[in-house]
């Protein structure tokens, strides 16, 4: 599928960049930029969003700013996806940290010899600020919602190279070290105009209960607005690099002469390659062009021609997604648990990969909310226990006979006598999505159930119109790691009917408050009725011996419940291109890198890239 901003993150403009030329070449040496250790130019893609902007600024809270993560726009740390801890990160400019055994605060560190690239020292109050500016867009660890999980309540200065940052632990989350170390850091003598003077009483104020509070809650929300459309006079980066110019079809970045770690970054210049859709990307590679270039979906023979082009490589690591066949159960027949059994036994999960995504995903081997490495790590005992739903059309005939479904002609119909028609959208663009949708449309056509494919504009639209309930099937990123309450929440909290504020958990009817799966509060599961968004909710605020029986038992609902069905697995397949440089990670753990976006400009930063002599 297309790494859309909105895909990864859910993520205009003014602008100071000149147009770039495109005169630059990939060999080694080539190019300029300041500092020691410069091996020329190495290209790449930004796989978080399609389309270049040359009109836009350097801001990374832009939805089309021209600010690269990893590369000029540098954060705290660098989280990992591990398996089964959510903390986990890699240094950025927080050196180190230290979290309370309690979970209740987070001390940082900062870098001792990191600089801005005008040449001024990256402080404590730079990250201050940065965190004050992280509230104004709601951020995990730095929100203002009354009751949040996992919100901070305080944030000091101990000193020009250390913070404490303390959780508030009237609700407190396993996470909230995360939440801290994913944010974005930016310099304060360019940024600070965009919050006001009493931007932390304000904050203080906001935190409170009734009017006054609700008032400056609005207030430093309406800043995020601010935020956004902010266009600085000139990118400032803390990171190994620094913005110098783009163009529609290319963005140059040149070495940070000022970066902490400058002696060891080997590319003097970074190029970003415009792209419209995988066929581009794929274009990029199968010419050589790409040093590097994240996860894109792409066929087998496609994936043959980028291996056989000279200095390719493949490298597959970890990825926390997976992707699943999601049912309104606001529409009939999807209500009934044994018409959603039905379909699981019908539809070919090998094959549906091996169609779809057979380099960049492994077919699930059931459906239990979780990806089955994950689901190794966490619940290996309940995993013999799952039904797998191998393809069986008798069991899938016996299902659709216990929901009342009849058979005539051939065609399977609604329990009234009525047409059946199992219509599944997709974005355009989804490559993916969509040859898997036409396969599973194949193989349900096959076992005598109608059904279509019905294509949506972009993901943006598909997005609004799946949460307005205006599909009857679409497709659903779920088993969203490492953190056990994000697994499961894809599947029972809001999108299910379940909110969490403040550690207590309420239902909202289909239709109603984002509501679009439309599942019952309470299901049976073993015999027993069980509520699985109060499940999911405990998981928010438990450590990771007391998540365990909890995901388990959510990990039997999911199977027994089929809110969705679990498809396949996302594998993280990263392409490089050794010609140039070399020293690519082929550790897992390296490649874990949190949202799967362009970890290359990590490792980039920390010395492990090498230009080849």
């Amino acid at each position: 599928m297309k790494r859309l901003a909105a895909v990864v993150a859910l993520l205009g403009l003014a602008t100071t960049t000149a147009a770039c030329s495109g005169g630059s070449t990939n060999t080694p040496g080539s190019g300029g930029g300041g500092g020691g250790g410069g091996g020329g130019l190495f290209t790449t893609i930004d796989v978080t969003r399609p389309g270049l902007e040359a009109t836009a600024p350097a801001n990374p809270y832009n939805p089309k700013g021209n600010s690269f993560v990893g590369y000029n726009a540098m954060r705290i740390a660098w989280v990992k996806n591990h398996l089964t801890d959510p903390n986990q990160a890699t240094p950025g400019i927080a050196a180190s940290w230290e979290i309370a055994p309690d979970n209740s605060s987070i001390t940082l560190k900062l870098q001792p010899n990191a600089k801005w690239s005008d040449g001024q020292p990256v402080t404590a109050d730079d990250v201050r600020m940065s965190i004050g500016i992280a509230y104004t867009q709601g951020s995990t660890a730095f929100s203002i919602t009354p009751g949040a999980a996992g919100a901070a309540a305080d944030v000091e200065v101990v000193d020009p190279q250390t913070l404490k940052i303390t959780q508030d632990m009237a609700n407190p989350s396993p996470k909230f070290a995360r939440g801290v170390l994913d944010t974005t850091v930016l310099p304060a003598h360019v940024w600070s105009s965009v919050l006001p003077t009493d931007f932390w009483d304000k904050l203080k104020s906001a935190r409170g209960e009734g009017g006054d509070a609700e008032k400056a809650r609005e207030e430093v929300t309406a800043l995020g607005e601010k935020v956004i459309a902010f266009a600085p006079p000139k990118d400032v980066s803390a990171g190994p690099f620094v913005l110098e110019r783009v163009n529609p079809s290319e963005a140059l970045l040149v070495k940070n002469k000022n970066f902490f770690n400058a002696a060891n970054v080997a590319p003097a210049q970074v190029k970003f390659l415009n792209y419209t859709g995988n066929e581009q990307i794929w274009n990029y590679l199968t010419q050589g062009k790409l040093d590097q270039a994240g996860f894109t979906a792409t066929p087998s023979d496609v994936m043959k021609r980028i291996e056989a082009a000279s200095g390719n490589e493949v490298i597959r690591g970890y990825s926390p997604v997976a992707v699943g066949m999601a049912f309104n159960q606001s529409k009939k027949p999807y209500d009934n648990v044994h018409v959603r059994r039905g379909l699981a036994y019908l539809i070919d999960r090998e094959q549906v990969t091996k169609v779809a995504s057979p380099e960049g995903g492994t077919a699930a081997a059931t459906t239990s909310g979780i990806h089955q490495k994950a689901a190794q790590a966490w619940i290996p005992e309940t995993v013999p226990q799952l039904e797998p739903y191998k393809p069986d059309v008798a069991k899938a005939e016996e299902e659709f006979k216990k929901a009342g479904l009849a058979k005539k002609d051939g065609k399977w119909t609604l329990a009234d006598g009525s047409a059946w028609k199992v219509s599944m959208h997709a974005p355009s663009g989804f490559s993916d999505w969509l040859a898997a949708q036409e396969n599973i449309k194949s193989q349900l056509v096959t076992a005598g159930v109608d059904a279509e494919v019905v294509t949506t504009a972009d993901y943006p639209l598909y997005l609004q119109e799946l949460a307005a309930g205006k599909y009857d099937v679409g497709f659903w990123l779920m088993a969203l790691g490492p953190a056990p309450y994000d697994i499961f929440q894809r599947l029972y909290g809001a999108s299910n009917g379940w909110t969490n504020v403040g550690n207590k958990v309420s239902h909202s009817a289909a239709g109603k408050n984002g509501n679009w799966m439309g599942g019952s509060e309470e299901i049976e599961v073993g015999g027993e009725k069980v509520n699985p968004g109060e499940l999911t909710g405990k998981l928010n605020s438990v450590g990771a011996e007391e998540a365990k029986p909890i995901m388990a038992q959510l990990a039997l609902a999911a199977n027994q419940d089929l809110p969705v069905i679990q498809l396949w697995d996302y594998v993280n397949t990263q392409f490089v291109n050794n010609n140039r440089f070399t020293g690519w990670p082929h550790d897992d753990e390296l490649l874990r890198g949190g949202g799967n976006v362009l970890m290359s400009g990590v490792w980039i930063q920390q010395g492990l890239i090498k230009a080849k002599q």
